[in-house]
């Protein structure tokens, strides 16, 4: 890697945000190192074509496996951290919570303490310099009524096994700030929406079910409440939090859109109506089929990004709806990609892969 402003470790940088985050930072000027176990939802197909691919090179593995982890920081001498491998999905930590306590907890923790002693090993102005930005998720708070937000101070809260994970894992990041002079960050993100999302959550599991002309399922009645943050917002959100936010701080990520979850399914539908409607004529939201309501199913999420934008100077350029349009024009434009995902054939590349 050659004239970069620095080397970044990317953990998890074949998965949704992770994909979107490194072709965001291949075009800021930085160089990307991926360290990705390419789990279900990691896909090296996300990361074809990628710009300025000379500064990129992907490590296959997991941040659970500590020789790994610290021959990495040996190897390719990174100057930052972005940390966002995890397990993410609410749906499967229900079914099986040990893969997100191994991941999101102990994951986190091998991670920290590689980074802790790689730090502990530079030079001064190179240690000066270092910086470990952990992103995780709005669900740590827990669930809202009907008003109010979350805030940086608003305490943690979790109701399902996967935000009970990654409130470990951020009290895990703060400990290392504190107790061992780690120069960490945190982000806490609203729900993301974009190009390159497993079709296991709400938006492409909506698009790709209407396209097959399958029932498009809504948990309960639909009126659990989310914030909407377009894939692209976060990404310039993480990179400014990394360059400028201040060591040992929390930054909360909201896309000033917060929807039910019936709200984006009949936008949704309506946005297929008018650039890939039915054969029979009849509208995409005559497939809506309310399904029962999954447990401790989360009532409301919203998020006061009033610190960001007034320390940083960020603001989410996208709103919903056009987030929401584009993001549907590349699923529409993309069916290669995700019919590998839907066929299983993305994952015929794992075999063998390396550096």
């Amino acid at each position: 890697m050659e004239n970069v402003k620095s080397k970044l470790l990317i953990t998890g940088a074949a998965g949704f945000i992770g994909s979107n985050l490194v072709r965001y930072s291949l075009k800021r000027g930085y160089g990307v190192i991926n360290l990705d176990l390419l789990t279900y939802a990691g896909n090296l197909a996300s990361l074809e074509s990628l710009p300025h691919e000379e500064n990129y090179l992907f490590v296959h593995g997991g941040i659970c496996d500590a020789l790994l982890v610290e021959s990495v920081f040996e190897r390719y001498h990174p100057d930052a951290v972005l940390h966002l491998a995890a397990e993410s999905h609410v749906d499967r930590s229900i079914d099986g919570p040990a893969d997100f306590i191994e991941t999101n907890i102990k994951g986190t923790f091998t991670l920290l303490d590689a980074a802790r002693r790689y730090r502990d090993s530079l030079d001064s102005e190179e240690a000066r310099r270092f910086r470990f930005l952990h992103v995780s998720t709005d669900e740590v708070f827990g669930s809202l009524g009907d008003e109010g937000f979350f805030r940086e101070t608003t305490p943690y809260d979790p109701r399902s096994p996967y935000s009970a994970s990654k409130a470990s894992s951020d009290h895990l990041v703060r400990a290392w700030y504190h107790t061992y002079g780690l120069p960490a960050l945190i982000t806490n993100c609203s729900n993301n929406y974009g190009p390159y999302q497993f079709p296991e959550k709400l938006i492409p599991h909506i698009i790709l079910s209407a396209l097959a002309e399958r029932p498009l399922p809504v948990y309960g009645d639909g009126s659990n409440v989310r914030d909407w943050l377009f894939v692209g917002d976060h990404c310039r959100a993480i990179i400014d939090v990394f360059e400028r936010g201040k060591t040992g701080e929390t930054y909360v990520i909201g896309g000033d859109s917060e929807r039910s979850n019936i709200q984006v399914v009949r936008t949704l539908c309506e946005i297929l109506d008018e650039l890939s409607p039915r054969k029979n004529g009849e509208r995409y939201d005559a497939l809506i089929t309310f399904v029962k309501d999954r447990p401790g199913h989360d009532h409301r999420y919203a998020m006061d990004a009033s610190k960001l934008k007034s320390s940083l100077g960020w603001a989410p350029e996208y709103t919903f709806e056009d987030g929401l349009r584009d993001t549907v024009k590349w699923y529409l434009d993309n069916r290669g990609w995700s019919d590998g995902i839907l066929s299983g054939d993305y994952r015929l590349g794992r075999i063998g892969l390396g550096e």
